[in-house]
């Protein structure tokens, strides 16, 4: 496991459940805080760091299914594993079309809960690099000037400079001039690493 800390969330009413899981993902050194429903855990304050939940399906109040359904429409990314003595295939499709990680049976052993847990760890890091590098994207973009954008957009969705300057009425020096400021502000290493920006963006395609 990576130093970095993170945070395993455990949603389930049974209390024995709650300390045997609390000792298992204890045990390989990962930071742990348990909740007996959806309410609890809604309540409580979460630190910003990667994280998972280990969610049981049935819960008193509102189910674990409808809390997966209300962090997915708060726009809460976090990777959700469900647990389950009741599980049923429409269940565990619905979970799983909601962005579940797993869904696991009990009694299931305790590598299947470790190794899903690692995999939905390792899920919210990539999600948060990503973030990260899309927000700093975002910085750099905002650094252009108007014209360095449409100039930005034109390349990336593949325009030849010659392309770029009849489209925008302006001379194709003039655009190689932009082109290197462009290329400058956003970092970009090459073409192919300005069209990944771009894309990332959202604007690989569109119309200056």
């Amino acid at each position: 496991m990576s130093a970095e800390r993170s945070v395993v969330f455990i949603v389930d009413d049974d209390a024995s459940m709650r300390g045997a899981l609390e000792n298992l993902i204890g045990s390989v050194g990962i930071e742990v805080r348990a909740f007996s429903s959806s309410q609890e855990f809604l309540a409580a304050q979460r630190p910003d760091v990667p994280g998972c939940l280990v969610l049981d399906v049935r819960l008193p109040g509102k189910s674990g299914l409808a809390l997966q359904e209300d962090l997915v429409k708060a726009g809460i990314a976090l990777p959700v594993i469900f647990i389950t003595g009741h599980g049923d295939i429409p269940m565990s499709v619905r979970a799983m079309k909601a962005g579940a990680v797993e869904f696991l049976t009990k009694p299931f052993h305790d590598q299947e809960i470790l190794d899903a847990i690692h995999a939905a760890l390792e899920r919210d890091r990539a999600r948060r690099r990503e973030a990260a590098l899309v927000a700093e994207l975002k910085t750099r973009y905002a650094a252009l000037t108007e014209r360095e954008r449409e100039v930005m957009k034109l390349v990336a969705a593949g325009r030849a400079n010659k392309q770029v300057a009849a489209e925008l009425g302006i001379s194709e020096v003039t655009v190689k001039v932009h082109r290197g400021q462009v290329m400058r502000k956003m970092r970009a290493r090459s073409l192919a690493d300005l069209v990944r920006m771009a894309d990332r963006l959202g604007l690989a395609g569109a119309p200056a």
